[in-house]
């Protein structure tokens, strides 16, 4: 059973963490502007996807790779809670294991999505001006994307003993998710292989990618509600397994 009061201690510690780290926080926003800045804006001068200049185009793909590197990398302080022993004192308190795992998974949402606020501010004051109507969907949808990979990276995390260990598989999950998400190019387009076509398919963050490109830029491959149902499936299988993971953390404690 979740209790209420210990999923807001551990995300109330959480957020306090995330505040005190103002590098971690700066940092998270350099990589996504360097892709926007250099390489969109190096092939937006010759190159347009849809009749949308290329730099517009990928702005909702550069958006959901800030999410998806800062969401799976929160699973690394799983690791690092638990070599300073925190994790000790909270799995033998007298919580149950989902009110850790959720408390962790809502903690690693709200500093993800504070970090994809920002990002986003600042695409719609120098990149694309969407519809404001459209925000809270954009919103929704963000939360959605962060949800499923906050709680892979957590899943992740209660799996590994080290950083490095962590650090080999995050890359092995999270490049694969980024480049068939159709964040640099056109999923629908008839011109790509069709390999490249199905491991895109069959990649959900594509469809996150995909919606935020509906709602900012008015482009989609794929039905919105298709979109939708995709990440909150992918949401609820990696919630899941996260239970089990930190079920499983606790008997190894």
């Amino acid at each position: 059973m979740v209790s209420i009061k210990g999923t807001y201690a551990i995300w109330l510690r959480e957020i306090k963490v995330y505040f005190r780290e103002k590098e971690r926080v700066i940092a998270s926003f350099i990589s996504p502007l360097l892709w926007l800045f250099i390489f969109g804006g190096g092939l937006g001068g010759s190159v347009s996807m849809n009749g949308v200049d290329y730099q517009k185009f990928i702005f909702p793909g550069i958006l959901t790779m800030s999410i998806l590197f800062s969401s799976v990398f929160f699973g690394v302080y799983i690791i690092w809670d638990r070599k300073l022993d925190f994790l000790k004192e909270v799995l033998v308190a007298p919580v149950s294991r989902s009110t850790v795992f959720f408390g962790k998974l809502f903690g690693g949402i709200t500093d993800s999505m504070i970090q994809g606020l920002v990002l986003l501010t600042l695409g719609y004051i120098f990149f694309v001006h969407f519809s404001l109507i459209n925000l809270i969907p954009i919103l929704v949808v963000m939360v959605l994307i962060t949800w499923s990979m906050v709680a892979l990276g957590l899943v992740i995390g209660a799996n590994m003993s080290t950083q490095e260990g962590f650090g080999l598989v995050q890359n092995f999950v999270i490049w694969p998710l980024f480049f068939f998400s159709g964040a640099l190019f056109d999923v629908g387009s008839s011109a790509l292989p069709d390999f490249l076509k199905t491991l895109s398919q069959f990649d959900p963050l594509t469809y996150g990618v995909d919606a935020l490109r509906s709602l900012i830029i008015g482009y989609g491959a794929f039905p919105l509600y298709l979109d939708i149902a995709v990440l909150i499936i992918m949401g609820v299988i990696c919630s899941y397994l996260g239970v089990i993971s930190f079920g499983r953390m606790q008997q190894i404690k």
